[in-house]
């Protein structure tokens, strides 16, 4: 089981697509991991900025149990993903 008080950020990405093939990946080599997320109250470019891009306003945060974070960094690294490792 996770928790926050042995958890380590493995992954931060606005990508749904990314999120879901990390989550893939982890479950496949039978990883545990949790997602926490977090989105940006200005949803609708009409209470935006102009130019403000709309797919990028939910953040993925991607934890692992700290015993497996260097496994999942090889998996991840071996999948030459661009990550964002804490």
């Amino acid at each position: 089981m996770i928790t926050i008080f042995n958890r380590k950020e493995l992954f931060i990405t606005n990508s749904m697509e990314d999120q879901a093939r990390i989550r893939d990946l982890l479950s496949a080599h039978n990883i545990d991991y949790t997602i926490s997320t977090f989105g940006n109250l200005w949803r609708s470019e009409a209470r935006g900025y102009p130019g403000m891009n709309n797919m990028a306003q939910t953040e993925y945060f991607i934890y692992v149990n700290r015993s497996d974070y260097d496994q999942a960094v090889a998996i991840l690294d071996g999948k030459k993903l661009s990550c964002v490792f804490p």
